[in-house]
């Protein structure tokens, strides 16, 4: 018995940590951004010494602020309940009219896969909602091309895998790509399974986003990996990136169009987004990093490539010839800043390097799309005050115009590839403005939350026991002062004249406050999701950052010992919503735990809390939930956030990196995850920039 108690609290220790204060690496994760604010969400995290782990948390960096290492802030004071699925390869929707995040798809990393279902988090009142599962036809797909169009309302979900990492009673058959397309329409909760280009070629891993061009707006879908032997990932083949697939959503019709200029190499699991000048005369798309297909050589990529429409012409922004590109790395993410003139790309896989992806700036680095900069480069610290952009010298170079637009040349050099998608291009998409299908006038946002039905029945219930305990009170302090007064009366008959106030036998009411004794089976730290993080104010001597992706050696913040403890009930809320099958009441799900209950402490000796949210449930059919535990353990402490480091720009000396471990990256990334990866023994190199 003792062995099992040591093991499972040297298991928990493990996986007891900080998700900021002690973050190493991270990959596999989605992105999206509501109100200003990039949250994070799933994914595989790797602490310092890294080995891998489901983030089961919901991460936010908050892009109005930058902290002193010059990113924005990494927060981790969000709910997300154990019946929420944690994966990685997967979509986070973006509703910025009504102030949600939609979690579609992705597969699991070391853990059965659950029955797929739609779950939405409500941005403003920090809490999830379970919409229940898409049409029989939609399984959950993994790695697919994904993007969102808060504008319209409609989040769109192209190609990916399915296998027994993310459909369930899948069984041993190798994994294949599906060749659909599905859409979902927020307003609704309608799915529509479309189909994919004419080729019918199934796809995965490559990268689509939506630009305001033709009618009602367009997807561009490039890059990726086609699966046309159908034996399981190693079996694809990188498709070409000159090949780009453009899909009219007002028509549905899907279009062929070749790229010129110059051409990536092949990839896959890059990551990508768009921007475009003020009159819409080019469409700019970012591409970032990747994997190399399984059917190349190589460890993937470090390199940051344009394509710029309605040319269809490749431009390389980085890195140049002196510029050498040193750290290729994959399954990361992009997301657009507010203003769309930075873009912020998070985390990877670096298949060459066992270093930490620069802790104090949480793997996130900043490319400054215009080289709006004195150093006239792509890489620079976030500046949350950059929203105008500028076209930058490498495309005016190739289309002419300048910062604003006014684009010279507006045709590919090999022409349309169909005469429709002439006539779109020369189109800028109307879109009405949508209305919100819900009240988003009273939430406060996720740093100020409004108060939930749960803390508005606490309240009350609080009150009510301090008012019965006041009147208790009261009543003992009457009854008493009679019987006092009795016994005066009687001894001054009996025994003498009445004693002053001051005599032994006179007792005075106590001052010291009184309370019941507590009665509650929660613990009594106050929940660390209605408090203000705690933020440690000592300075760091830990230099800005400012390039791209780098992995570079991570100080690890000691831990204190951690026990287990048991695990609240998840509770989900009462209420009706919008979702794909209507409204319903909700229910309470959870169970007790079996666990020996015992304090558990973080770095800084503070309990920890069990992570408890808010879910409403919109089931389609009748259904039993059981609680179900986070898969990496423990939830975070209230005091999370780390050090606000100095503000100052300085640069660190630089000495000879560690020799980079040579081979090549070729197996799937589940091969990938499955590795524990030794120790990282720390490099002593230290740059304010990515690359030297």
């Amino acid at each position: 018995m003792i062995s099992f108690v040591i093991v499972s609290f040297i298991g928990l220790s493990k996986q007891q940590r900080d998700p900021v204060k002690n973050f190493c690496r991270r990959f596999g994760h989605q992105t999206a951004v509501v109100d200003d604010k990039l949250f994070i969400d799933g994914g595989i995290v790797q602490w310092n010494p890294p080995e891998n782990y489901t983030n089961t948390w919901l991460l936010y960096q908050d892009l109005k602020t930058v902290a002193g290492t010059g990113m924005p802030q990494l927060q981790a004071n969000l709910s997300k309940n154990a019946s929420v699925p944690s994966v990685h390869g997967g979509a986070l929707w973006a509703d910025d009219v009504n102030k949600r995040l939609y979690l579609f798809g992705g597969e699991f990393y070391d853990e059965t896969p659950t029955r797929f279902d739609l779950f939405a988090y409500d941005v403003l009142n920090d809490y999830w909602e379970d919409f229940g599962p898409p049409r029989d036809d939609i399984r959950r797909p993994s790695y697919g091309a994904s993007v969102s169009v808060s504008g319209r309302g409609e989040g769109y979900y192209y190609g990916g895998w399915l296998g027994n990492a993310s459909v369930p009673g899948w069984g041993d058959a190798p994994p294949v790509a599906t060749s659909q397309m599905v859409k979902y329409t927020m307003d609704t909760g309608e799915y529509t399974n479309m189909t994919g280009p004419d080729d019918n070629v199934r796809r995965a891993e490559g990268g689509m986003v939506f630009i305001p061009a033709g009618d009602q707006g367009m997807l561009v879908y490039f890059g990726g990996v086609r699966d046309e032997a159908l034996n399981g990932t190693d079996g694809a083949v990188g498709q070409q990136m000159d090949e780009i697939l453009l899909h009219d959503v007002l028509s549905g019709k899907w279009y062929t169009q070749n790229a010129t200029g110059e051409i990536p190499e092949r990839r896959r699991r890059f990551c990508t987004d768009v921007t475009w000048a003020d009159d819409q005369s080019s469409y700019n798309i970012y591409v970032y990093g990747g994997a190399a297909p399984a059917d190349e050589e190589g460890p993937g990529f470090d390199d940051l490539y344009i394509l710029s429409l309605p040319t269809f012409t490749w431009i390389r922004m980085y890195p140049n010839e002196t510029q050498p590109a040193a750290f290729p790395h994959h399954s990361l993410s992009c997301n657009m800043a507010p203003g769309r003139a930075q873009m912020l790309i998070i985390g990877g896989h670096f298949p060459l390097k066992d270093d930490c992806d620069v802790p104090t700036q949480w793997g996130t680095h900043n490319a400054d799309l215009g080289r709006q900069n004195s150093n006239n480069s792509p890489w620079e610290l976030y500046e949350p005050d950059k929203t105008q952009y500028a076209v930058p010298s490498d495309v005016i170079k190739v289309i002419g115009g300048d910062g604003t637009g006014r684009a010279t040349k507006t045709t590919p050099d090999g022409g349309f590839g169909h005469p429709d998608v002439k006539a779109l291009m020369t189109r800028t998409a109307t879109i009405a403005a949508r209305t919100a299908t819900r009240d988003v006038s009273g939430g406060q946002g996720s740093n100020d939350k409004a108060i939930s039905t749960g803390a508005i029945v606490g309240i009350a219930v609080g009150g009510g026991v301090v008012l019965i305990a006041l009147l208790a009170a009261c009543f003992f302090c009457i009854r008493r002062q009679r019987r006092r007064k009795a016994a005066e009366k009687s001894s001054s008959q009996q025994q003498g004249p009445f004693l002053p106030p001051g005599h032994p036998y006179h007792h005075s009411v106590s001052e010291a406050g009184w309370s019941p004794a507590q009665t509650s089976a929660l613990a009594s730290s106050p929940s660390p999701y209605f408090q203000a993080p705690e933020h440690d104010a000592r300075a760091r001597s830990v230099p800005p950052y400012t390039g791209p992706p780098v992995e570079l050696p991570s100080e690890g913040a000691p831990m204190s010992p951690d026990s287990r403890q048991n695990p609240q009930h998840g509770y989900f809320a009462d209420g009706t919503g919008t979702g794909s099958s209507g409204q319903s009441h909700a229910r309470t799900v959870g169970g007790d735990s079996d666990d020996p209950a015992s304090p558990k402490l973080d770095a800084h000796g503070n309990a920890w809390v069990p992570q408890v949210s808010m879910v409403q449930v919109y089931p389609q059919q009748p259904r039993n939930y059981t609680h179900q535990r986070a898969p990496s353990g423990p939830v975070p402490a209230s005091n999370w956030p780390p050090a606000q480091y100095q503000a100052q720009r300085q640069y660190s000396p630089t000495t000879t990196p560690r020799s980079e471990r040579p081979g090549r990256e070729t197996r799937a990334f589940s091969e990938l995850s499955a590795e524990r990866l030794p120790a990282g023994e720390g490099s002593p190199r230290h740059e304010t920039y990515y690359h030297p």
